[in-house]
């Protein structure tokens, strides 16, 4: 065991993680398969990983250097995937903690520092991005100490190494000048200098924890955990222990552990190493895999409860079925439970009416979930979010998020007040170098649609961090959406002289040339009331011309709305209808009559 180092990297979203992780395996020799070989961002193998330049999903790889076997953890950064990181946190010993040398230690740093600190892992400092311009090394150092003090960290904690990198260049050193590095080799060293081994007692029963799931189309159900005790071998017969205690046997089909970014064969692996088994069919994360003559169950890890909702439901627009591959329920229900069993954090639940309520850990956990989703070829629609509401000591409570952000000093009024209006609490405030610093505890349902005005009150210069706080009662008195929505009134496609007409009346979100149906949103309306629209309407034709007739008028760019947009958009009576190649916004009752109806109805249960 003196032979492995298990250590996982934490950050916040874009100090450079996956980056780093690039320039060690390439450093080590790692051999890389050809396709991956000349990428950037190896590890953010996923599609949306790359596009959005965060990591989503933690990844498991490992290098060899002077014989020792280094597994590497890349953990998610953002607050929707904390869940993730306290559980890979659980097969680590030690934690390289990237700051940004300009940023220094960021919200959700926080975060994922106290998890570790309250583990008792080592911590070696990077202080990466020293290239960077307006690069500040020390002030980097110095904030990072007082976040240390900050969490309660004790003397021996404090006294942790430092290290100063460049993922992009591929260097590291003791001291911040680039100019005197060379490679990352200094940063090797330090792990295997300062990060313990990994303890545990090979000649004991078998204990395992699985903390992550992935599956295979060969080999099914991949459980991957660390070995805590014991030596497991291929082939053999092991207990699996689920959540109820149930002790159930199983012989495996495949025992793999890690060489690079891949899973590897191997015929045994013993305690302190990371593996890979196939064979359980039933295995959830935080499970226990043991020995069969002696089992010994290891601590249930717990798994973050859900705060956002929404209700997934098929396509029955006038468009279903033309776009998707898999439109029907049974595709879409199959789809849905097939995700539980690699995202714990998630729930789904079926709906009499044939729906289902799909709870996450935020608005970004649910719609990275739907984006996958319309990328596989699903088609269906979504209700707006909702939070998920708590009875504790008797009375109903509602989850609260901290939010920490960061501003230029111009802009700070701005927020303090539209946050404010949405009730939000300040609890700390200070300022440098023009920037403020802001920290709210606000409930989660008063961030729902709050990011885009954000960055739009911000010209697109402030940061926004959020992380779940606690559940306190419900302050109430919420005000719906100021603005109502511009609905077609008829099917057919958009035409530039009835967009032109609708156009003063608000922002569109439709160009020219589209085929819309009745009752599908098509712009937001300057005034609270909903209004039906022809966007569809053609200019008649007639011999009679006057001279510069149409010169001067003017069709304003349509705002593009992306699933996320559409998602915090929507009302109560709107849906958004998600196919692999559109994204719509359209009424719930589709016709003006069927509207008024069901307001008509609503007003007489109300009355009674």
């Amino acid at each position: 065991m003196n032979k492995i180092r298990n250590i996982a990297i934490i950050a916040h979203v874009d100090h450079g993680k996956t980056t780093l992780v690039d320039a060690l395996l390439r450093q080590s020799k790692t051999n890389l398969s050809k396709e991956v070989a000349n990428q950037e961002c190896i590890m953010d193998s996923n599609e949306i990983e790359r596009e959005r330049g965060i990591t989503i999903f933690s990844k498991n790889a490992s290098v060899l250097y002077k014989n020792v076997k280094i597994n590497i953890i890349d953990t998610p950064g953002h607050a929707d995937f904390g869940g993730e990181v306290e559980r890979v946190l659980n097969m680590a010993d030690g934690c390289l903690l990237l700051v940004d040398a300009k940023e220094g230690p960021m919200p959700q740093t926080r975060f994922v520092l106290k998890k570790a600190l309250e583990m008792g892992h080592k911590i070696i400092l990077v202080i990466n991005k020293i290239d960077k311009d307006g690069a500040r090394p020390d002030f980097a150092l110095e904030a990072t100490m007082e976040l240390f003090l900050e969490l309660g960290g004790h003397d021996q904690t404090l006294s942790f190494p430092v290290v100063y990198a460049s993922g992009k260049e591929g260097k590291a050193g003791k001291t911040p000048d680039i100019n005197k590095m060379k490679d990352i080799i200094p940063l090797f060293e330090e792990i295997i200098q300062h990060i313990p081994s990994p303890i545990g007692d090979f000649q004991k029963p078998l204990q395992i924890l699985v903390t992550s799931i992935s599956g295979d189309d060969f080999k099914g159900r991949i459980a991957v955990g660390r070995v805590y005790n014991g030596t497991i071998k291929a082939n053999q017969e092991i207990i699996h222990i689920n959540r109820n205690g149930q002790f159930n046997k199983y012989k495996l089909v495949s025992l793999m552990t890690f060489s690079g970014l891949n899973r590897v064969d191997a015929s045994e692996v013993l305690a302190g190493d990371i593996v890979a088994l196939a064979g359980i069919p039933d295995v959830t994360i935080g499970e226990t895999i043991t020995d069969p003559v002696n089992p010994q169950v290891l601590p249930l890890i717990n798994i973050e409860e859900p705060t956002v909702k929404m209700t997934f439901m098929i396509n029955n627009s006038p468009f279903a079925g033309k776009e998707g591959q898999f439109p029907t329920s049974r595709q879409i229900r199959e789809r849905l439970y097939k995700e539980l069993e690699t995202d714990v954090a998630l729930k789904v639940e079926d709906t009499n009416d044939g729906k289902w309520v799909v709870s996450g850990r935020g608005e970004l956990h649910l719609s990275i979930l739907i984006e996958r989703m319309r990328r596989g070829g699903y088609e269906f629609q979504v209700s707006r979010p909702q939070v998920i509401t708590r009875e504790i000591n008797g009375k109903m409570m509602t989850p609260y998020e901290k939010v920490f952000i960061e501003v230029p000093e111009k802009y700070h009024g701005t927020v303090i007040q539209k946050l404010g209006a949405r009730k939000g609490e300040m609890v700390e405030m200070r300022s440098a170098n023009t920037i403020v610093f802001l920290e709210f505890i606000i409930p989660t349902r008063g961030l729902f649609g709050y990011r885009s005005e954000f960055l739009t009150d911000t010209k697109g210069l402030g940061i926004i961090n959020t992380a779940f706080y606690q559940y306190q009662p419900d302050p109430g008195n919420w005000q719906e959406r100021a603005q109502g929505s511009l609905v077609s009134h008829e099917t057919g496609g958009t035409n530039l002289y009835g967009l032109r007409n609708v156009q003063d009346r608000g922002v569109l979100f439709l160009g020219p040339g589209i085929t819309v149906y009745e009752g599908q949103v098509v712009g937001q309306n300057s005034r609270p009331n909903d209004i039906r629209v022809n966007v569809c309407k053609e200019k008649q034709l007639s011999n009679m011309r006057s001279r510069g007739e149409g010169v001067t008028e003017h069709f304003n760019v349509p705002k593009t709305m992306g699933l996320e947009d559409a998602l915090e958009y929507i009302g109560d009576d709107e849906l958004v209808e998600i196919t692999p190649k559109s994204i719509r916004i359209r009424k719930i009752y589709l016709s003006d009559n069927d509207q008024r109806r069901a307001n008509r109805k609503e007003r007489e249960n109300s009355v009674k």
